[in-house]
């Protein structure tokens, strides 16, 4: 009986990856996106079990990737750092981060019956369907990055995702090896609640706290006891180093020095993304020559501190989905001599229908330093008046510029942007993409 239920699920899987493929050639033919989620749909509808059939086939493992903010930068340095090494990856490159398009990212790497010759799968997953996939997929490693208030009216408050996790991912085998961010109190308590072997990653440079904790913070308090954390430094919204003077708990020991290790890109938050990623490549015995070099030479997801040189001016598109990103993006702007950026607000599906967070951001840091704003998007009036509440009272060193096309506003901000200097552009993420689709020539999905 059991050969018989193999074989069945066998043509049946066949049937749908084949179905899958023919949809996949179709869209790229015609030119229709990147066919990173509709074949996934389709081929569900003929094997439900597709996710689960596939993901058994992965040799060593499948690597899960989620968090609120930096998962495609963590799965990609991830990735370079095991091709480096010659082991051959599955990975939905593209973003596609929901259970259409984990299949269609299998269904990518394998034969037109099913068969799925890889030896490690790196899924990035919204953290939203954590629970959902955990048990077809049956990581061998499960990375923990972050959790912000991000997309509220999908989502919620960040202590009801952190409970829906610890309670699916405790009734994983005990092989399973969970790597959770020791700077972020939620996940921290997390990893100390588990039955399966922990690896904490986190920053010990105090060096690099914040002057004061940002206004766009989430987890403050315990999660344990609910009184508030005492913090010794902050290094990014509410990561950092703390203790509850109440019950005890206090952030777990990384298993990295972070000074031993630079960071890809620009930005401290892509510091945790390169300490995840060396953690757990680390875990799987790769050398560190080979992960060393890989980060010295790591070049950015689109559209996560990508650089692109158009009209002979240099462009940084660094993705800006909630406060916490913003802030942190605005921090890498100010920082810079560069003074024309560009913002686009979206509030579609794949950004989040409520764009009430604008209001958690620090746009006062981006506006006080005076330049050239640019701003649009499908929300581009409600960013302009954010904008504007964010100027003192005295006289206005900004030059907004309010533009609802954005081709046109792209124009305008290149236009406004010196040779010698870098535009910076903050979109959204399907905002993101339409950037990418009007730089670059080419849609990503």
């Amino acid at each position: 009986m059991g050969n018989k239920i193999q074989l069945i699920d066998r043509l049946r899987l066949g049937f749908a990856v084949s179905v899958a493929k023919s949809v996949t050639f179709i869209v790229k033919s015609l030119r229709l996106g990147a066919a990173s989620v509709l074949p996934g749909f389709i081929a569900r509808r003929i094997e439900p079990r597709l996710l689960e059939l596939l993901s058994q086939q992965v040799k060593n493992g499948v690597i899960l990737i989620a968090g609120t903010n930096g998962k495609t930068t963590t799965a990609l340095l991830l990735c370079t750092i095991l091709e480096r090494q010659g082991y051959r990856i599955a990975h939905n490159s593209t973003g596609a981060n929901l259970e259409n398009g984990l299949m269609t990212a299998l269904m990518e790497n394998s034969s037109l019956l099913g068969t799925l010759n890889v030896d490690y799968a790196i899924l990035e997953v919204d953290e939203n369907i954590v629970p959902r996939v955990l048990k077809p997929l049956q990581p061998r490693i499960i990375l923990c990055l972050n959790l912000f208030r991000d997309q509220l009216d999908r989502y919620g408050e960040v202590d009801s995702i952190s409970k829906r996790w610890t309670k699916v991912i405790s009734t994983l085998p005990l092989e399973t090896v969970v790597i959770p961010n020791a700077d972020d109190p939620t996940l921290c308590y997390l990893g100390q609640q588990l039955p399966q072997k922990v690896l904490f990653f986190g920053m010990n440079e105090p060096e690099h706290y914040l002057e004061a904790i940002p206004h766009a913070v989430d987890s403050i308090y315990c999660p344990s006891c609910g009184h508030s954390l005492d913090y010794q430094g902050v290094y990014l919204s509410h990561l950092g180093d703390f203790t509850c003077p109440q019950c005890g708990f206090s952030k777990s020991k990384p298993t990295l020095e972070s000074g031993e290790w630079s960071q890809i890109l620009v930005g401290l938050y892509n510091k945790y993304n390169t300490l995840a990623a060396v953690t757990a490549a680390q875990e799987l015995g790769v050398d560190e020559v080979i992960i060393r070099d890989a980060v010295n030479n790591f070049q950015a997801a689109f559209g996560r501190a990508e650089d692109l040189v158009i009209n002979n001016k240099r462009v940084r598109i660094l993705l800006s989905k909630n406060p916490v990103g913003t802030n942190e993006t605005i921090r890498v702007v100010t920082e810079s001599t560069d003074k024309t950026t560009l913002l686009v607000l979206n509030d579609r599906t794949p950004d989040g229908t409520d764009v009430s967070w604008i209001w958690d951001v620090d746009t006062e840091k981006l506006v006080q330093r005076g330049g050239t704003l640019v701003v649009s998007g499908d929300r581009l009036y409600d960013l302009a008046l954010r904008l504007r509440y964010s100027e003192n009272s005295g006289e206005s060193k900004l030059n907004l510029i309010v533009e609802e096309d954005l081709r046109q506003a792209i124009a305008i901000a290149l236009e406004h942007t010196p040779d010698n200097e870098t535009l910076h552009i903050l979109p959204t993420y399907s905002a993101m993409l339409e950037v990418r689709e009007v730089l670059t020539g080419r849609k990503i999905l």
